[in-house]
């Protein structure tokens, strides 16, 4: 049995990867790809696996791109952070998913579906990439329009479009809003990265910002970027290598 598994974050694809060899009692050959990039030229140049496990969204854009720019007949099983606006569109194309953080017993429910679904899965129901994609550019349509915080006793609604940026310090999320003031929300990044929309973009682990906060990017150490805001912030806010092709994209996308 062949496997790809197409994902930027070389810790969970190894996760994942160690899950599956432990699931899976036959012998089973595992290729880890990072990027659109490297998806398309591997799959150019190699014959389509039994199955593949996918992030959506890597460094350098979408994974479906890979599977548009070489279409194949292959059970996708998308290991992801959205939720409800895509996940009826991958049940329709008989494509199972999993959300992050996944568990053993998620992993192979998963799995087990693949088993069941590779028996009837042909050629000709090859999915519709295109139309997934055109979903995911339009999950902005049921974005919040506010996040709620705790301060002292109260829980306060704070609109999105006064948060200039969330970030981790600490290991506690921080809220700052272009009046330069702080609070502290009740979800993670992850979270907060799904409920924020376009308008907002995670530039690295630790920072989650806001493109009207942004007064211009500087070139940075090894191809990365540094974001200089439009207030004063203690900490350089820096755009991984990885991301900067796809941040650019994001800046300058109204």
């Amino acid at each position: 049995m062949n496997i790809v598994i197409i994902e930027d974050e070389a810790v969970v694809a190894e996760e994942l990867e160690s899950n599956i060899r432990n699931l899976i009692d036959t012998p089973i050959e595992i290729v880890q790809l990072r990027s659109v990039k490297s998806g398309i030229a591997y799959f150019r140049d190699h014959e389509a696996p039994d199955l593949i496990f996918s992030d959506i969204q890597l460094g350098d854009g979408l994974s479906f791109e890979i599977f548009i720019s070489q279409p194949m007949a292959v059970p996708v099983i998308f290991c992801t952070a959205y939720d409800e606006y895509a996940l009826d569109a991958f049940k329709a194309n008989g494509i199972d998913y999993i959300l992050k953080p996944f568990t053993t017993k998620i992993l192979n429910d998963a799995l087990q579906k693949y088993m069941q679904l590779k028996k009837i899965f042909s050629s000709e129901q090859t999915p519709q990439y295109g139309a997934l994609l055109k979903l995911i550019a339009g999950k902005d349509a049921d974005k919040a329009s506010s996040v709620l915080v705790y301060h002292l006793d109260k829980i306060i609604p704070i609109s999105l479009d006064d948060i200039a940026m969330f970030y981790l310090q600490n290991e506690i999320i921080h809220l700052l809003t272009f009046s330069g003031k702080i609070y502290y929300p009740n979800k993670n990044l992850d979270e907060l990265e799904r409920l924020s929309g376009s308008s907002f973009f995670r530039v690295n682990r630790q920072n989650l910002v806001c493109r009207a906060a942004i007064l211009d990017v500087s070139s940075f150490f090894s191809r990365k970027l540094s974001l200089n805001l439009k207030f004063p912030f203690a900490e350089k806010v820096i755009v991984s290598k990885a991301k900067a092709p796809q941040f650019l994209s994001w800046l300058t996308t109204v």
